[in-house]
């Protein structure tokens, strides 16, 4: 519009040779300088003070040149239209108006004040008038399209913004969700959880505290990009922390310098803080710190707050298995001391009094050949009691051995020392992670161990079903079975150590059993992700009493030993 204005001039100062005066060549001069520098360097209005002395600069400098050679008869009064468009582009209708109206009555006052015929002076103003408020009402009208324009633009990008931010931490906490059933190793929650705030926010360090309710102070358990002792106390605090404490949530400190202590680190400019809840109670803290003051923005305090939640509960959940796993070592000691004085210790114990028989025997002249070679036989069956029980404490999952393929070993070992059919079908897709399968095997185990011992029975079969996220151990047998309800019964079978155990890796665990029918366990694993489930059906052709056909990927075995 510039250099259309422009060229319109130019042609007029060119065709009026009468009016073609020193003072109309001077102004010509400066209007197209400055049309060309604006047309390479525009105006760019960001609604502040500079930008507005501006647009009124570029306004008074065409008045006054159009007053300057003639008024409403000026050849340079079309570029009047870029400076009243760009007013109007810039604030609207009503600036405009407001812009013109100065500017046609500045005009036109000294044009018609000079005039020789006032009248036709007066008509003359009126058209222009007329041309100058037409562009003022069109420039304001497109302000006001592009303004909604601008605003349904930004709404849109904002929605985007949310959505992206929203599918970000979606991702992440389906991220994390997906690996609450394999996150019982507190090392590996902890840096899951450290990688997935990454992918949300930018820090420079970090640290999760936990909390030690023995003596009230902090536990310093993960940390990154900076040096802190292991233990805080409660004044040891920083700000931030203790803001997120008082209020029960997340905190933000724009300004740690201002702050008296700082942050963790003292180069941290800025922070966000949050205490980790779980069931009701506060089990610890996060701190996120980076060097730069004000850094951490609003959308990254929301997205933090949004995945505080399900990383909170895989923490809480490694912590509460860490000390299922240390009640469990101290069940496993007891195990294999039954284990040794079932198997070992009454054997033992017999072998003692045969001897003191064969003793006060060969003592009294009776011969003891035949009694020492039976004696004989019976020590080698100790030894091999000894092997077996050492076998089974010895035998365990692995990276390398599945549940199901350690299951038909041990089942031909029961097999080989004792009259037991063992009847085991396995069918993995896929392994469960380590030590939730660690767990379900030490629940087949005891299992077996108790029908073994205890049960009379004659055959036993086992089920297992995997596919990676759920499992199904089953263990029936025809033995004598046993009136439920009976704690000193419960205890002595370890059924309690087997319930423990199934419940600290998240699965079920259900025993049914009558004197002379026998007893059946059951430990079932369900995924606890926000994935869809399988409808009943589903799951009951996949983990259930009906034998199914397992897909291609499915290692299936049926072996009767």
């Amino acid at each position: 519009m510039r250099l259309a204005t422009m060229s319109i001039s130019l042609l007029l100062v060119s065709a009026d040779t009468s009016s073609n005066t020193a003072s109309l060549r001077f102004w010509t001069a400066v209007l197209v300088l400055y049309a060309i520098f604006r047309t390479v360097r525009p105006i760019k209005y960001t609604d502040s003070v500079s930008s507005l002395v501006l647009v009124i600069a570029e306004v008074f400098l065409g008045v006054l040149a159009v007053v300057a050679t003639g008024g409403c008869d000026s050849p340079l009064i079309f570029m009047l239209l870029p400076a009243i468009t760009v007013a109007g582009l810039a604030r609207g209708f009503g600036f405009s108006f407001r812009v013109a109206v100065v500017t046609i009555l500045a005009v036109s006052f000294v044009f018609v004040d000079q005039a020789s015929n006032p009248r036709e002076a007066l008509v003359r103003a009126a058209s222009w008038a007329g041309i100058i408020m037409l562009v003022a009402i069109i420039a304001g009208y497109t302000r006001r399209i592009s303004g909604v324009a601008d605003r349904d633009r930004e709404l849109t990008l904002d929605r985007l913004d949310k959505l992206s931010d929203a599918n970000d931490l979606l991702f992440s906490l389906h991220q994390v969700t997906q690996t609450l059933p394999a996150s019982l190793d507190m090392g590996e929650v902890l840096d899951t959880t450290l990688q997935r705030l990454h992918s949300l926010v930018s820090f420079e360090s970090a640290a999760v505290l936990l909390f030690d309710e023995t003596d009230a102070h902090w536990d310093v358990v993960r940390h990154e990009g900076l040096h802190i002792p292991t233990r805080l106390g409660p004044t040891d605090l920083p700000v931030g922390l203790r803001k997120a404490l008082a209020q029960n949530g997340i905190a933000a400190v724009s300004n740690l310098i201002a702050e008296p202590g700082g942050g963790l680190s003292n180069r941290s400019g800025s922070g966000l803080y949050s205490v980790l809840t779980a069931r009701g109670t506060i089990i610890g803290l996060l701190a996120l710190e980076h060097g730069e003051v004000g850094h951490f923005t609003h959308r990254e305090e929301e997205l933090v707050a949004g995945f505080i939640a399900p990383a909170a509960l895989a923490v809480d959940n490694a912590r509460w298995f860490a000390r299922l796993r240390t009640v469990g070592a101290d069940e496993e000691r007891t195990r294999i001391a039954r284990d040794l004085h079932d198997r070992i210790g009454q054997s033992l114990a017999y072998l003692g009094f045969e001897l003191d028989r064969l003793v006060e025997k060969d003592s009294q002249g009776e011969s003891v050949s035949q009694p020492i070679a039976q004696l004989r036989d019976d020590v080698r069956g100790v030894i091999r009691e000894v092997r077996d029980t050492l076998y089974d404490l010895r035998t365990d999952v692995s990276d390398e051995r599945s549940l199901g393929q350690v299951l038909e070993q041990y089942a031909e070992r029961v097999a080989e020392r004792s009259a037991l059919q063992v009847h085991v079908e396995a069918e993995e897709s896929a392994r469960l992670p380590i030590l939730q399968e660690r767990e379900m095997w030490r629940v087949t185990q005891e299992a077996l161990a108790n029908v073994e011992r205890h049960a009379s029975a004659t055959a036993v079969r086992v089920v297992w079903r995997c596919d990676g996220h759920r499992a199904l151990v089953d263990i029936t047998d025809n033995g004598v079975g046993f009136e439920q309800g009976r704690a000193g019964r419960l205890d002595s079978y370890g059924l309690l150590g087997m319930r423990e155990r199934a419940a600290s890796v998240g699965a079920s665990f259900e025993i049914v059993s009558a004197p002379g029918r026998g007893t059946r366990v059951r430990c079932t694993l369900q995924p606890a992700t926000t994935e869809t489930q399988p409808s009943s059906s589903q799951r009951n052709s996949q983990i259930g009493d009906s034998t199914s056909s397992s897909r291609t990927s499915t290692t299936t075995r049926r072996k009767n030993v």
